[in-house]
């Protein structure tokens, strides 16, 4: 795969929490291409409030091979998160205001060149004068239109189905990492097609005084700043199978290779995705969950879930051990189930497992919030089986009451050693998610794993979706401010 320049590990940052990414980068780059992309539109013309609307500005390259809207995005993502040292000043929101500009000055904004979002967790509006319970932050954090007395940024919790002290009895047959619920301050997330782009930006962060070639001051927050992790993950047709063949994985022949993502399914699919407004505080005529109105400080804003999960490809493909045939729980028409709905949504082809025994590129059907008990219970499969794929626990509750899907995926595989317990680099998913509120995740997380419909109709864990597959490493609720107030939000009214 062709044109993306090559990135040396030799050059790569010396140490520390970019370090990485910027490996990480530096291994999947001679396997990725730069995307023919139409023109993006012009940044000068504004750019949208909302952070996170950025559609137009990462064009699909061509359609998919069933002719079908899919989308795909930046080729390349960083996730790069940090601790604060003290409460931000205005000079500090000055500071970061100057750095977000010259990212945007001298990369354009958009797939071919950058995007950049900033968002901010729990312990940053802590840190603001009062506090979570003091004026400042209680006049303009908006609250839940069902709750009052909730807010609509809350921290993450530990899903059903995550190795923790609150689930006994949970674990993993190769993974079994308890989950961690970081803590930091901020959330950068910084997507381009073009590696070397965001290791730029990474050496820039790091101090390097040249950003695009020119010469440019690095940020300088007076210490103010810590990178406290640093994550990398790629999106592109048969990239996971090339990254999986380069480094002689024992399931890399099974892996689809028109496939975007480690399972062999396409997750790019726009009738998945909710319209960007839907995300936001101010809400969407489909749906409004907070008390938010148009006008308000945080109305374009909304909630970003980051989480780290470990993929158990092995287990995906029921291979006891690597060198092991995978069993026929391993065949393609399984796996579509675990992915999509029950029964098969595709029957595959004649050989279930070489290069994923069928295609990777198939509709999201919405079958509504009741398909997953249904096939719990067994109604439309064969006699004697209980089953539930992860998209029907998703559509019981992830969309509005006209079916409009309630979220933005920000998801897609990565390659590294990040949390595994033999220091081995392993398939990742970095998921990361828009939504409209932190409880609304937190239900649609509890939906995906479906504990409930696996007691009351006792539906084995090898028919529950992906659960088993994954375990998750770490997770954090942020908020993303609109793009006005996205340099330390609030700061400039503490002293009102």
């Amino acid at each position: 795969m062709g044109d993306e320049p090559r990135l040396s590990r030799r050059t790569m940052l010396a140490g520390g929490a970019l370090a990485m990414a910027a490996s990480a980068l530096a291994g999947c780059s001679a396997d990725a291409r730069v995307p023919a992309r139409p023109a993006a539109p012009d940044p000068a013309a504004g750019l949208p409030d909302i952070q996170f609307d950025v559609a137009r500005f990462s064009a699909p390259e061509q359609s998919s091979p069933t002719g079908g809207p899919f989308v795909m995005p930046p080729v390349h993502t960083v996730y790069l998160t940090a601790a604060l040292s003290r409460s931000p000043g205005g000079d500090d929101q000055r500071e970061l205001t100057r750095v977000l500009a010259a990212l945007e000055s001298r990369y354009p904004f958009g797939a071919a060149d950058l995007m950049t979002f900033v968002s901010y967790g729990l312990p940053y509006f802590r840190r603001l004068p009062g506090g979570l319970t003091g004026d400042l932050v209680g006049a303009h954090l908006p609250r839940l239109l069902a709750d009052p007395t909730r807010s609509v940024l809350e921290e993450a919790v530990p899903a059903p189905t995550d190795v923790h002290p609150d689930n006994p009895g949970v674990t993993k047959r190769r993974f079994t990492v308890p989950v961690r619920i970081e803590d930091n301050d901020l959330l950068f997330t910084f997507r381009s097609d073009r590696a070397a782009v965001i290791q730029d930006v990474l050496a820039w962060f790091d101090g390097n005084g040249t950003l695009a070639g020119r010469p440019t001051a690095p940020p300088a927050f007076a210490g103010l700043l810590t990178v406290t992790s640093s994550r990398h993950m790629f999106t592109q047709v048969g990239l996971p199978r090339s990254v999986a063949e380069q480094n002689q994985l024992p399931y890399a022949r099974f892996i689809q290779p028109d496939s975007p993502m480690w399972m062999g399914f396409s997750d790019q699919q726009v009738n998945a995705a909710g319209p960007p407004e839907i995300c936001t505080f101010a809400g969407h005529p489909s749906a409004r969950l907070s008390t938010a109105r148009p006008g308000d400080y945080l109305d374009n804003g909304g909630i970003q879930h980051l989480s780290h999960v470990i993929l158990d490809m092995l287990q995906f493909y029921d291979m006891a051990a690597p060198g092991t045939p995978p069993s026929e729980n391993g065949n393609f028409t399984k796996r579509v189930q675990y992915m999509f709905h029950a029964p098969p949504v595709h029957p595959g082809n004649p050989d279930q497992l070489t290069d994923g025994g069928g295609p990777s590129f198939l509709p999201a059907e919405n079958r509504g919030p009741e398909y997953a008990e249904r096939t719990a219970r067994g109604i439309g499969l064969p006699p004697g089986e209980r089953r539930m794929g992860h998209l029907s626990t998703l559509q019981r509750s992830s969309r509005a009451s006209d079916g409009t899907p309630m979220h933005l995926r920000v998801d897609g595989p990565g390659f590294d050693p990040m949390d595994v317990p033999d220091g081995s680099s392993q398939p990742k998913l970095h998921f990361s998610v828009f939504v409209p509120t932190a409880d609304f995740f937190d239900r649609m997380r509890r939906s995906q794993a479906s504990v409930d419909l696996v007691r009351k109709h006792r539906v084995a864990e090898q028919d529950n979706g992906l659960e088993r597959f994954l375990t998750c490493t770490r997770r954090q609720n942020f908020l993303v401010p609109p793009r006005r107030h996205r340099a330390f939000p609030l700061v400039e009214l503490a002293g009102r």
